[in-house]
């Protein structure tokens, strides 16, 4: 991965206009955007489109992002990458029938209906058909394309009769999944000595008096550090989210 300042370096760069630079950062960033897009996988989208969605955030996060702000970059693009996808799902990523099928299908499932009232079954394709005057194939197109879930409560095909919202992501998770992002990358640009005493107070346990034996300071420096590198952290995480 680029150091920050080198990153800042490509930014300014490709804000001028240089491909190179653009062509850099989306390779060096690549397994960032990898890991974003992978929790979207399913969504009825291929991976390869999904990758390109993120490639698209990813360079508008490089054309909009500011150095006003001190705020690092790659926590400016993860959200703008979720964006980008969240927004292809929302407006574009779902099939779009016309309203010419829809037509169709709403007056083909009226005559399934009152056929079956009639005869006690289902008519068949042909049967279909003849009464619209149309080919068997274009029915089938019509039938199968109007076999879209209407309900998030309906049940599903398979896991056991689950419902649809069973299989839908959590809001929830997903913004947990987001404030990991963010915060494993302001550990990451912590120095060695902030890092370390983050790792070992808050993943491995440890005491301050502990963790001041390890470091050879006292425990009230570990405090004093610790409290200036939490304070830190928060900040630069509340603009990471806002």
């Amino acid at each position: 991965m680029l150091e920050q300042e080198e990153i800042l370096k490509l930014i300014k760069q490709a804000q001028k206009g240089s491909e190179e630079a653009k062509t850099i950062l989306l390779t060096e960033n690549s397994p960032l955007i990898k890991s974003i897009i992978r929790r979207y996988k399913g969504r009825g989208i291929e991976y390869d489109d999904l990758y390109q969605l993120g490639c698209i955030g990813f360079l508008k996060a490089i054309k909009n992002f500011s150095f006003e702000f001190e705020v690092r970059f790659s926590t400016y693009a993860v959200p703008m990458i979720m964006g980008e996808v969240k927004r292809y799902l929302r407006d574009d990523g779902y099939i779009k029938i016309s309203r010419t099928i829809k037509s169709d299908a709403i007056k083909i499932n009226a005559f399934v209906e009152r056929y079956r009232q009639t005869h006690q079954k289902s008519p068949t394709v042909e049967e279909i058909a003849n009464e619209f005057n149309i080919e068997p194939r274009e029915v089938a197109f019509v039938m199968d394309s109007a076999k879209l879930p209407v309900s998030i409560y309906d049940n599903t095909d398979d896991d056991g009769g689950k419902q649809i919202i069973d299989k839908l992501p959590s809001e929830e998770n997903e913004n947990n999944n987001i404030d990991k992002i963010l915060l494993k990358d302001l550990i990451n640009s912590l120095s060695e000595r902030d890092k370390k005493i983050i790792i070992l107070r808050y993943f491995r346990g440890s005491t301050q008096c502990e963790v001041a034996r390890i470091m050879g300071v006292s425990q009230v420096q570990i405090s004093r550090l610790e409290n200036k590198i939490l304070s830190m952290m928060k900040s630069e995480f509340i603009k990471g989210q806002a």
